[in-house]
């Protein structure tokens, strides 16, 4: 199968994502959340117009251009151990792996079973051939390459296991928005959408921001009330309640909006329902501080992307092709085997 097929394909998969009925995504979904019940209609149906923006031919064509690009003499298996935070959210690393022409061992998160496989099983009927080149396994052993997601902890065991193969390991790793007080309510909600969206479980979403001060705490509270509809997730609101009620029995300061619960703190990932804060001086020592923990911040974002090398606010989970996780070329790595 060459290149142009195998993009042909993955065009033709956006096609079919961007055609299902009503009644087939509502069955979808539905299947989709009784695998995992944090993966709701709405998340599914962001994840599935997430896929779509960049599986098109045009989009896929002028990724691989920017590669000296040629198929590989012996195609590589690869072994990808996919996370299972948000929905589909080890799609890119398959797609990866297939462009270039390897071939793809997977193990599925438990939390991300289904829709996996229906976007696989998709691919299949568009073109047969990916059928050799897609295996599910419970166990890669001695495959000749590694892309592995997970957390700090994780990452220790690939680290000993996959360690002596060509490997990508990522661990953890969130991300931030950064304000200057000159936010209009519309910016507020639109950072609402990069905190919220998958109620927070995602590495792009926003777990922390920085502020010139305190008083655009109130502003963003008075902007958000819109999200309030989160309450009405029975996991979202129990770790709400939860967090709450350490913060009170601590007599930990916080702000609370009913909903989500405001908290000053150093660190950078906060509980679901959290969202961390900090004070900062000026921009260019805010810079050196970012500096210092890059390696754990997965993007940044902030009004109209004025912050160095930021997303604008309600773009954090819309990553293009060329957005690696933790910055890693992973075409590049592939190319390379």
């Amino acid at each position: 199968m060459t290149l142009e097929q195998r993009i042909l394909a993955f065009d033709q998969l956006g096609k079919k994502i961007k055609s299902l009925s009503q009644v087939d995504f509502e069955d979808l979904a539905w299947r989709v959340e009784n695998n995992n019940s944090w993966f709701t209609a709405d998340h599914t149906k962001s994840a599935l117009n997430g896929l779509t923006e960049f599986l098109n031919k045009a989009n896929l064509e002028k990724w691989i251009a920017n590669y000296s690009f040629k198929e590989p003499s012996k195609a590589k298996e690869v072994g990808i151990l996919m996370a299972g935070n948000i929905p589909a959210v080890g799609f890119h690393d398959l797609l990866c792996v297939l462009i270039t022409g390897h071939q793809a061992a997977v193990k599925l998160s438990s939390s991300d079973t289904y829709l996996m496989k229906w976007l696989v099983k998709e691919l299949i009927e568009i073109e047969p051939e990916f059928e050799k080149m897609i295996s599910f396994e419970e166990m890669l052993k001695a495959k000749d390459a590694y892309i592995a997601t997970g957390s700090d902890n994780s990452a220790r065991y690939f680290e000993y296991y996959f360690g002596k193969y060509p490997s990508i390991i990522r661990k953890n790793r969130t991300s931030i928005g950064v304000l200057n007080g000159s936010e209009k309510e519309e910016d507020f909600v639109a950072l609402g959408n990069d905190i919220f969206q998958y109620f927070g479980l995602g590495c792009r979403n926003v777990s922390k921001i920085y502020v010139p001060n305190k008083e655009v705490l109130i502003k963003f509270f008075d902007a958000i009330e819109g999200f309030q509809i989160l309450s009405s997730n029975h996991k979202y609101i129990n770790n709400y309640d939860y967090n709450k009620s350490i913060y009170l029995v601590n007599g930990e300061d916080h702000l609370d909006n009913g909903f989500l619960l405001l908290r000053e703190s150093k660190d950078l990932v906060s509980p679901i329902s959290v969202l961390f804060y900090e004070v900062y001086e000026n921009v260019d020592s805010l810079k050196l501080e970012l500096n210092e923990i890059n390696e754990k911040i997965q993007c940044v974002v902030s009004k109209d992307a004025w912050f160095e090398h930021s997303f604008s606010f309600g773009q954090a989970q819309c990553p293009a092709l060329e957005d690696y996780a933790d910055g890693v070329d992973t075409i590049d790595f592939l190319i390379n085997l």
